[in-house]
């Protein structure tokens, strides 16, 4: 039924101009997408809100912009070319690759969904009765599928420590995992696989050097500190704020927009004094959660997961998971960083990068806590909460997006009544005064309801009817999307109705 759900959401990115197949007439470029009119739009909206939550809302973090070519020994410091690696495996029979670790979390998933079903039964059956924890403690079959669970997360967290690539295959087998195409167990050996695309950079294949195109922005953050510190006479804690492309060669690269060869990452580095980290850490989860629930999806669809195998550089990592179609799915991750990234640069570079303490009057290199969401798996998941195919009282149903006003590609669509008469210019007039203000489309084509329903399917919050009315008192139909209401209003108050709701500004001050 979800995976249902999703095609459908799929196809509708499509049909409404969201997102499209890259080089769609040369079929396409696998797991590589454009945003089309609208998508752009609300992808827009989203890298605002994050913009301006982060550098408008904090005086202490400013924002820089990094290129994505840089010097090849910034990913050797960083780790990357010797420690960015996936563990693939085969199936001899189906030809297909996957990830050891992305099969094994998907096993572990189904034992949870055992479990849920349980539940879910144990409570239609019993109502407002019926007490989950005592039905977790001491049903048979939830005890059986949660200690499955608890083995399996024992196994797989030994494992992805090395990683241990036997270890991972063993636990394929032992589980018996079969391809999802082939249905067998055939499987190779666990091998490792580097993300990073590397190409050449000269004018003559004897004297290029070979570069990376970056597999995150955040080690551009970081060879500027000592830059962005300096002339920005910032005090720690201080932070720096990033949105840009990054891109890994995903072998296993799924689920529509979710992973991307090429994406677009908003990060933010927080520089602070050492020791303080894990305060820190727990007041940024408290602000991202935040950020999230603020766009009114609920606070039941959001969860943290914490790392099994924390990264190299980190004494504290989490997730902030969201509930998918198909599962609970990271779309942020809050990362306590230590020192490593800057003393590894100083190290490489041979460069002095440490932060002089005017109170304490000594000198140290900062701890960083970062958080970095995907942009696109940020779109996705606005996109899944907001799709619905609402039955109307009528029989009919209309396929809405219920997206949050200050995120909708477009805030407002005027409509004349009929094509003549004076409608249209009057609605012409109507849109000048407010294409300042918000983002407003002028659409006469197809009857009035065809229009509404148009405008539903990509999330328009509202429509205004300009009609014969119009031209005698100056006031126009407003059309409420998630309601359907309509009421009478003057031309005067739709700038004040409207861009109260529809501003980045509106969701900056729940914030506060």
């Amino acid at each position: 039924m979800a995976e249902d759900v999703f095609k459908k959401i799929v196809s509708h990115c499509k049909e409404y101009g969201f997102v499209f197949p890259s080089s769609e007439i040369y079929d396409g470029l696998g797991a590589v997408y454009d945003y089309a009119q609208n998508g752009v739009e609300m992808k827009n909206n989203i890298k605002q809100y994050w913009w301006q939550s982060m550098v408008l809302l904090h005086d202490n973090i400013v924002g820089i912009d990094s290129s994505i070519f840089m010097h090849p020994t910034i990913w050797k410091a960083s780790g990357h070319v010797d420690a960015f690696n996936d563990p693939l495996i085969d199936n001899r029979d189906s030809k297909k690759r996957y990830r050891a670790d992305v099969l094994i979390e998907e096993q572990m998933a189904k034992y949870e969904d055992k479990i849920a079903k349980e539940i879910a039964k144990a409570q239609k059956k019993f109502g407002d009765s019926f007490d989950e924890a005592q039905f977790r403690q001491t049903n048979a079959r939830v005890l059986e599928n949660q200690k499955k669970y608890d083995d399996l997360h024992a196994r797989y967290h030994e494992a992805m420590q090395g990683p241990d690539l036997e270890a991972l295959k063993q636990i394929i087998i032992d589980e018996e995992i079969v391809c999802p195409i082939s249905g067998t167990k055939n499987w190779t050996d666990v091998r490792q696989f580097n993300l990073m695309f590397a190409t050449e950079m000269g004018a003559s294949a004897e004297g290029s050097m070979k570069v990376y195109l970056r597999p995150e922005t955040a080690q551009g953050i970081f060879v500027n500190y000592l830059n962005v510190q300096k002339t920005g006479r910032m005090k720690i804690p201080f932070g720096i704020a990033q949105i840009g492309k990054a891109f890994r060669n995903e072998i296993v690269a799924r689920q529509f927009i979710f992973r991307m060869r090429e994406f677009e990452q908003m990060e933010m580095q927080f520089f602070i004094k050492p020791g303080t980290e894990l305060d820190w850490f727990a007041k940024w989860k408290e602000t991202r959660m935040k950020w999230h629930q603020n766009l009114g999806f609920g606070a039941e669809n959001y969860r943290f997961h914490d790392h099994d195998k924390l990264a190299h550089y980190a004494n504290a990592a989490t997730d902030i998971e969201f509930r998918m179609p198909f599962g609970f799915k990271e779309v942020e991750g809050i990362h306590s960083r230590t020192n490593f990234d800057l003393s590894q640069h100083a190290k490489f570079s041979g460069k002095k990068i440490e932060y002089f303490d005017p109170e304490e009057n000594t000198s140290y290199t900062p701890y960083v806590i970062e958080t970095s969401i995907g942009v696109d798996r940020m779109f996705l998941s606005i996109m899944c909460h907001s799709y619905e195919e609402e039955k109307l009282e009528n029989g009919e149903t209309r396929t809405v997006l219920h997206l949050p006003a200050a995120l909708a590609p477009v805030k407002l669509a005027i409509f004349p009544l009929t094509k003549k008469d004076g409608l249209p210019e009057k609605a012409r007039e109507i849109q000048d005064q407010l294409k300042f203000h918000f983002n407003c489309k002028y659409e006469e084509k197809d009857q009035i309801g065809k229009r509404y329903r148009r405008q539903d399917a990509i999330g328009t919050p509202f429509c205004v009817t300009v009609d014969h009315q119009t031209l005698e008192d100056n006031t126009v139909t407003l059309r409420y999307r998630d309601s359907m209401e309509q009421k009478r209003v003057a031309i005067s108050e739709l700038q004040g109705i409207i861009e109260d709701q529809v501003s980045i500004t509106s969701l900056l001050k729940k914030l506060q």
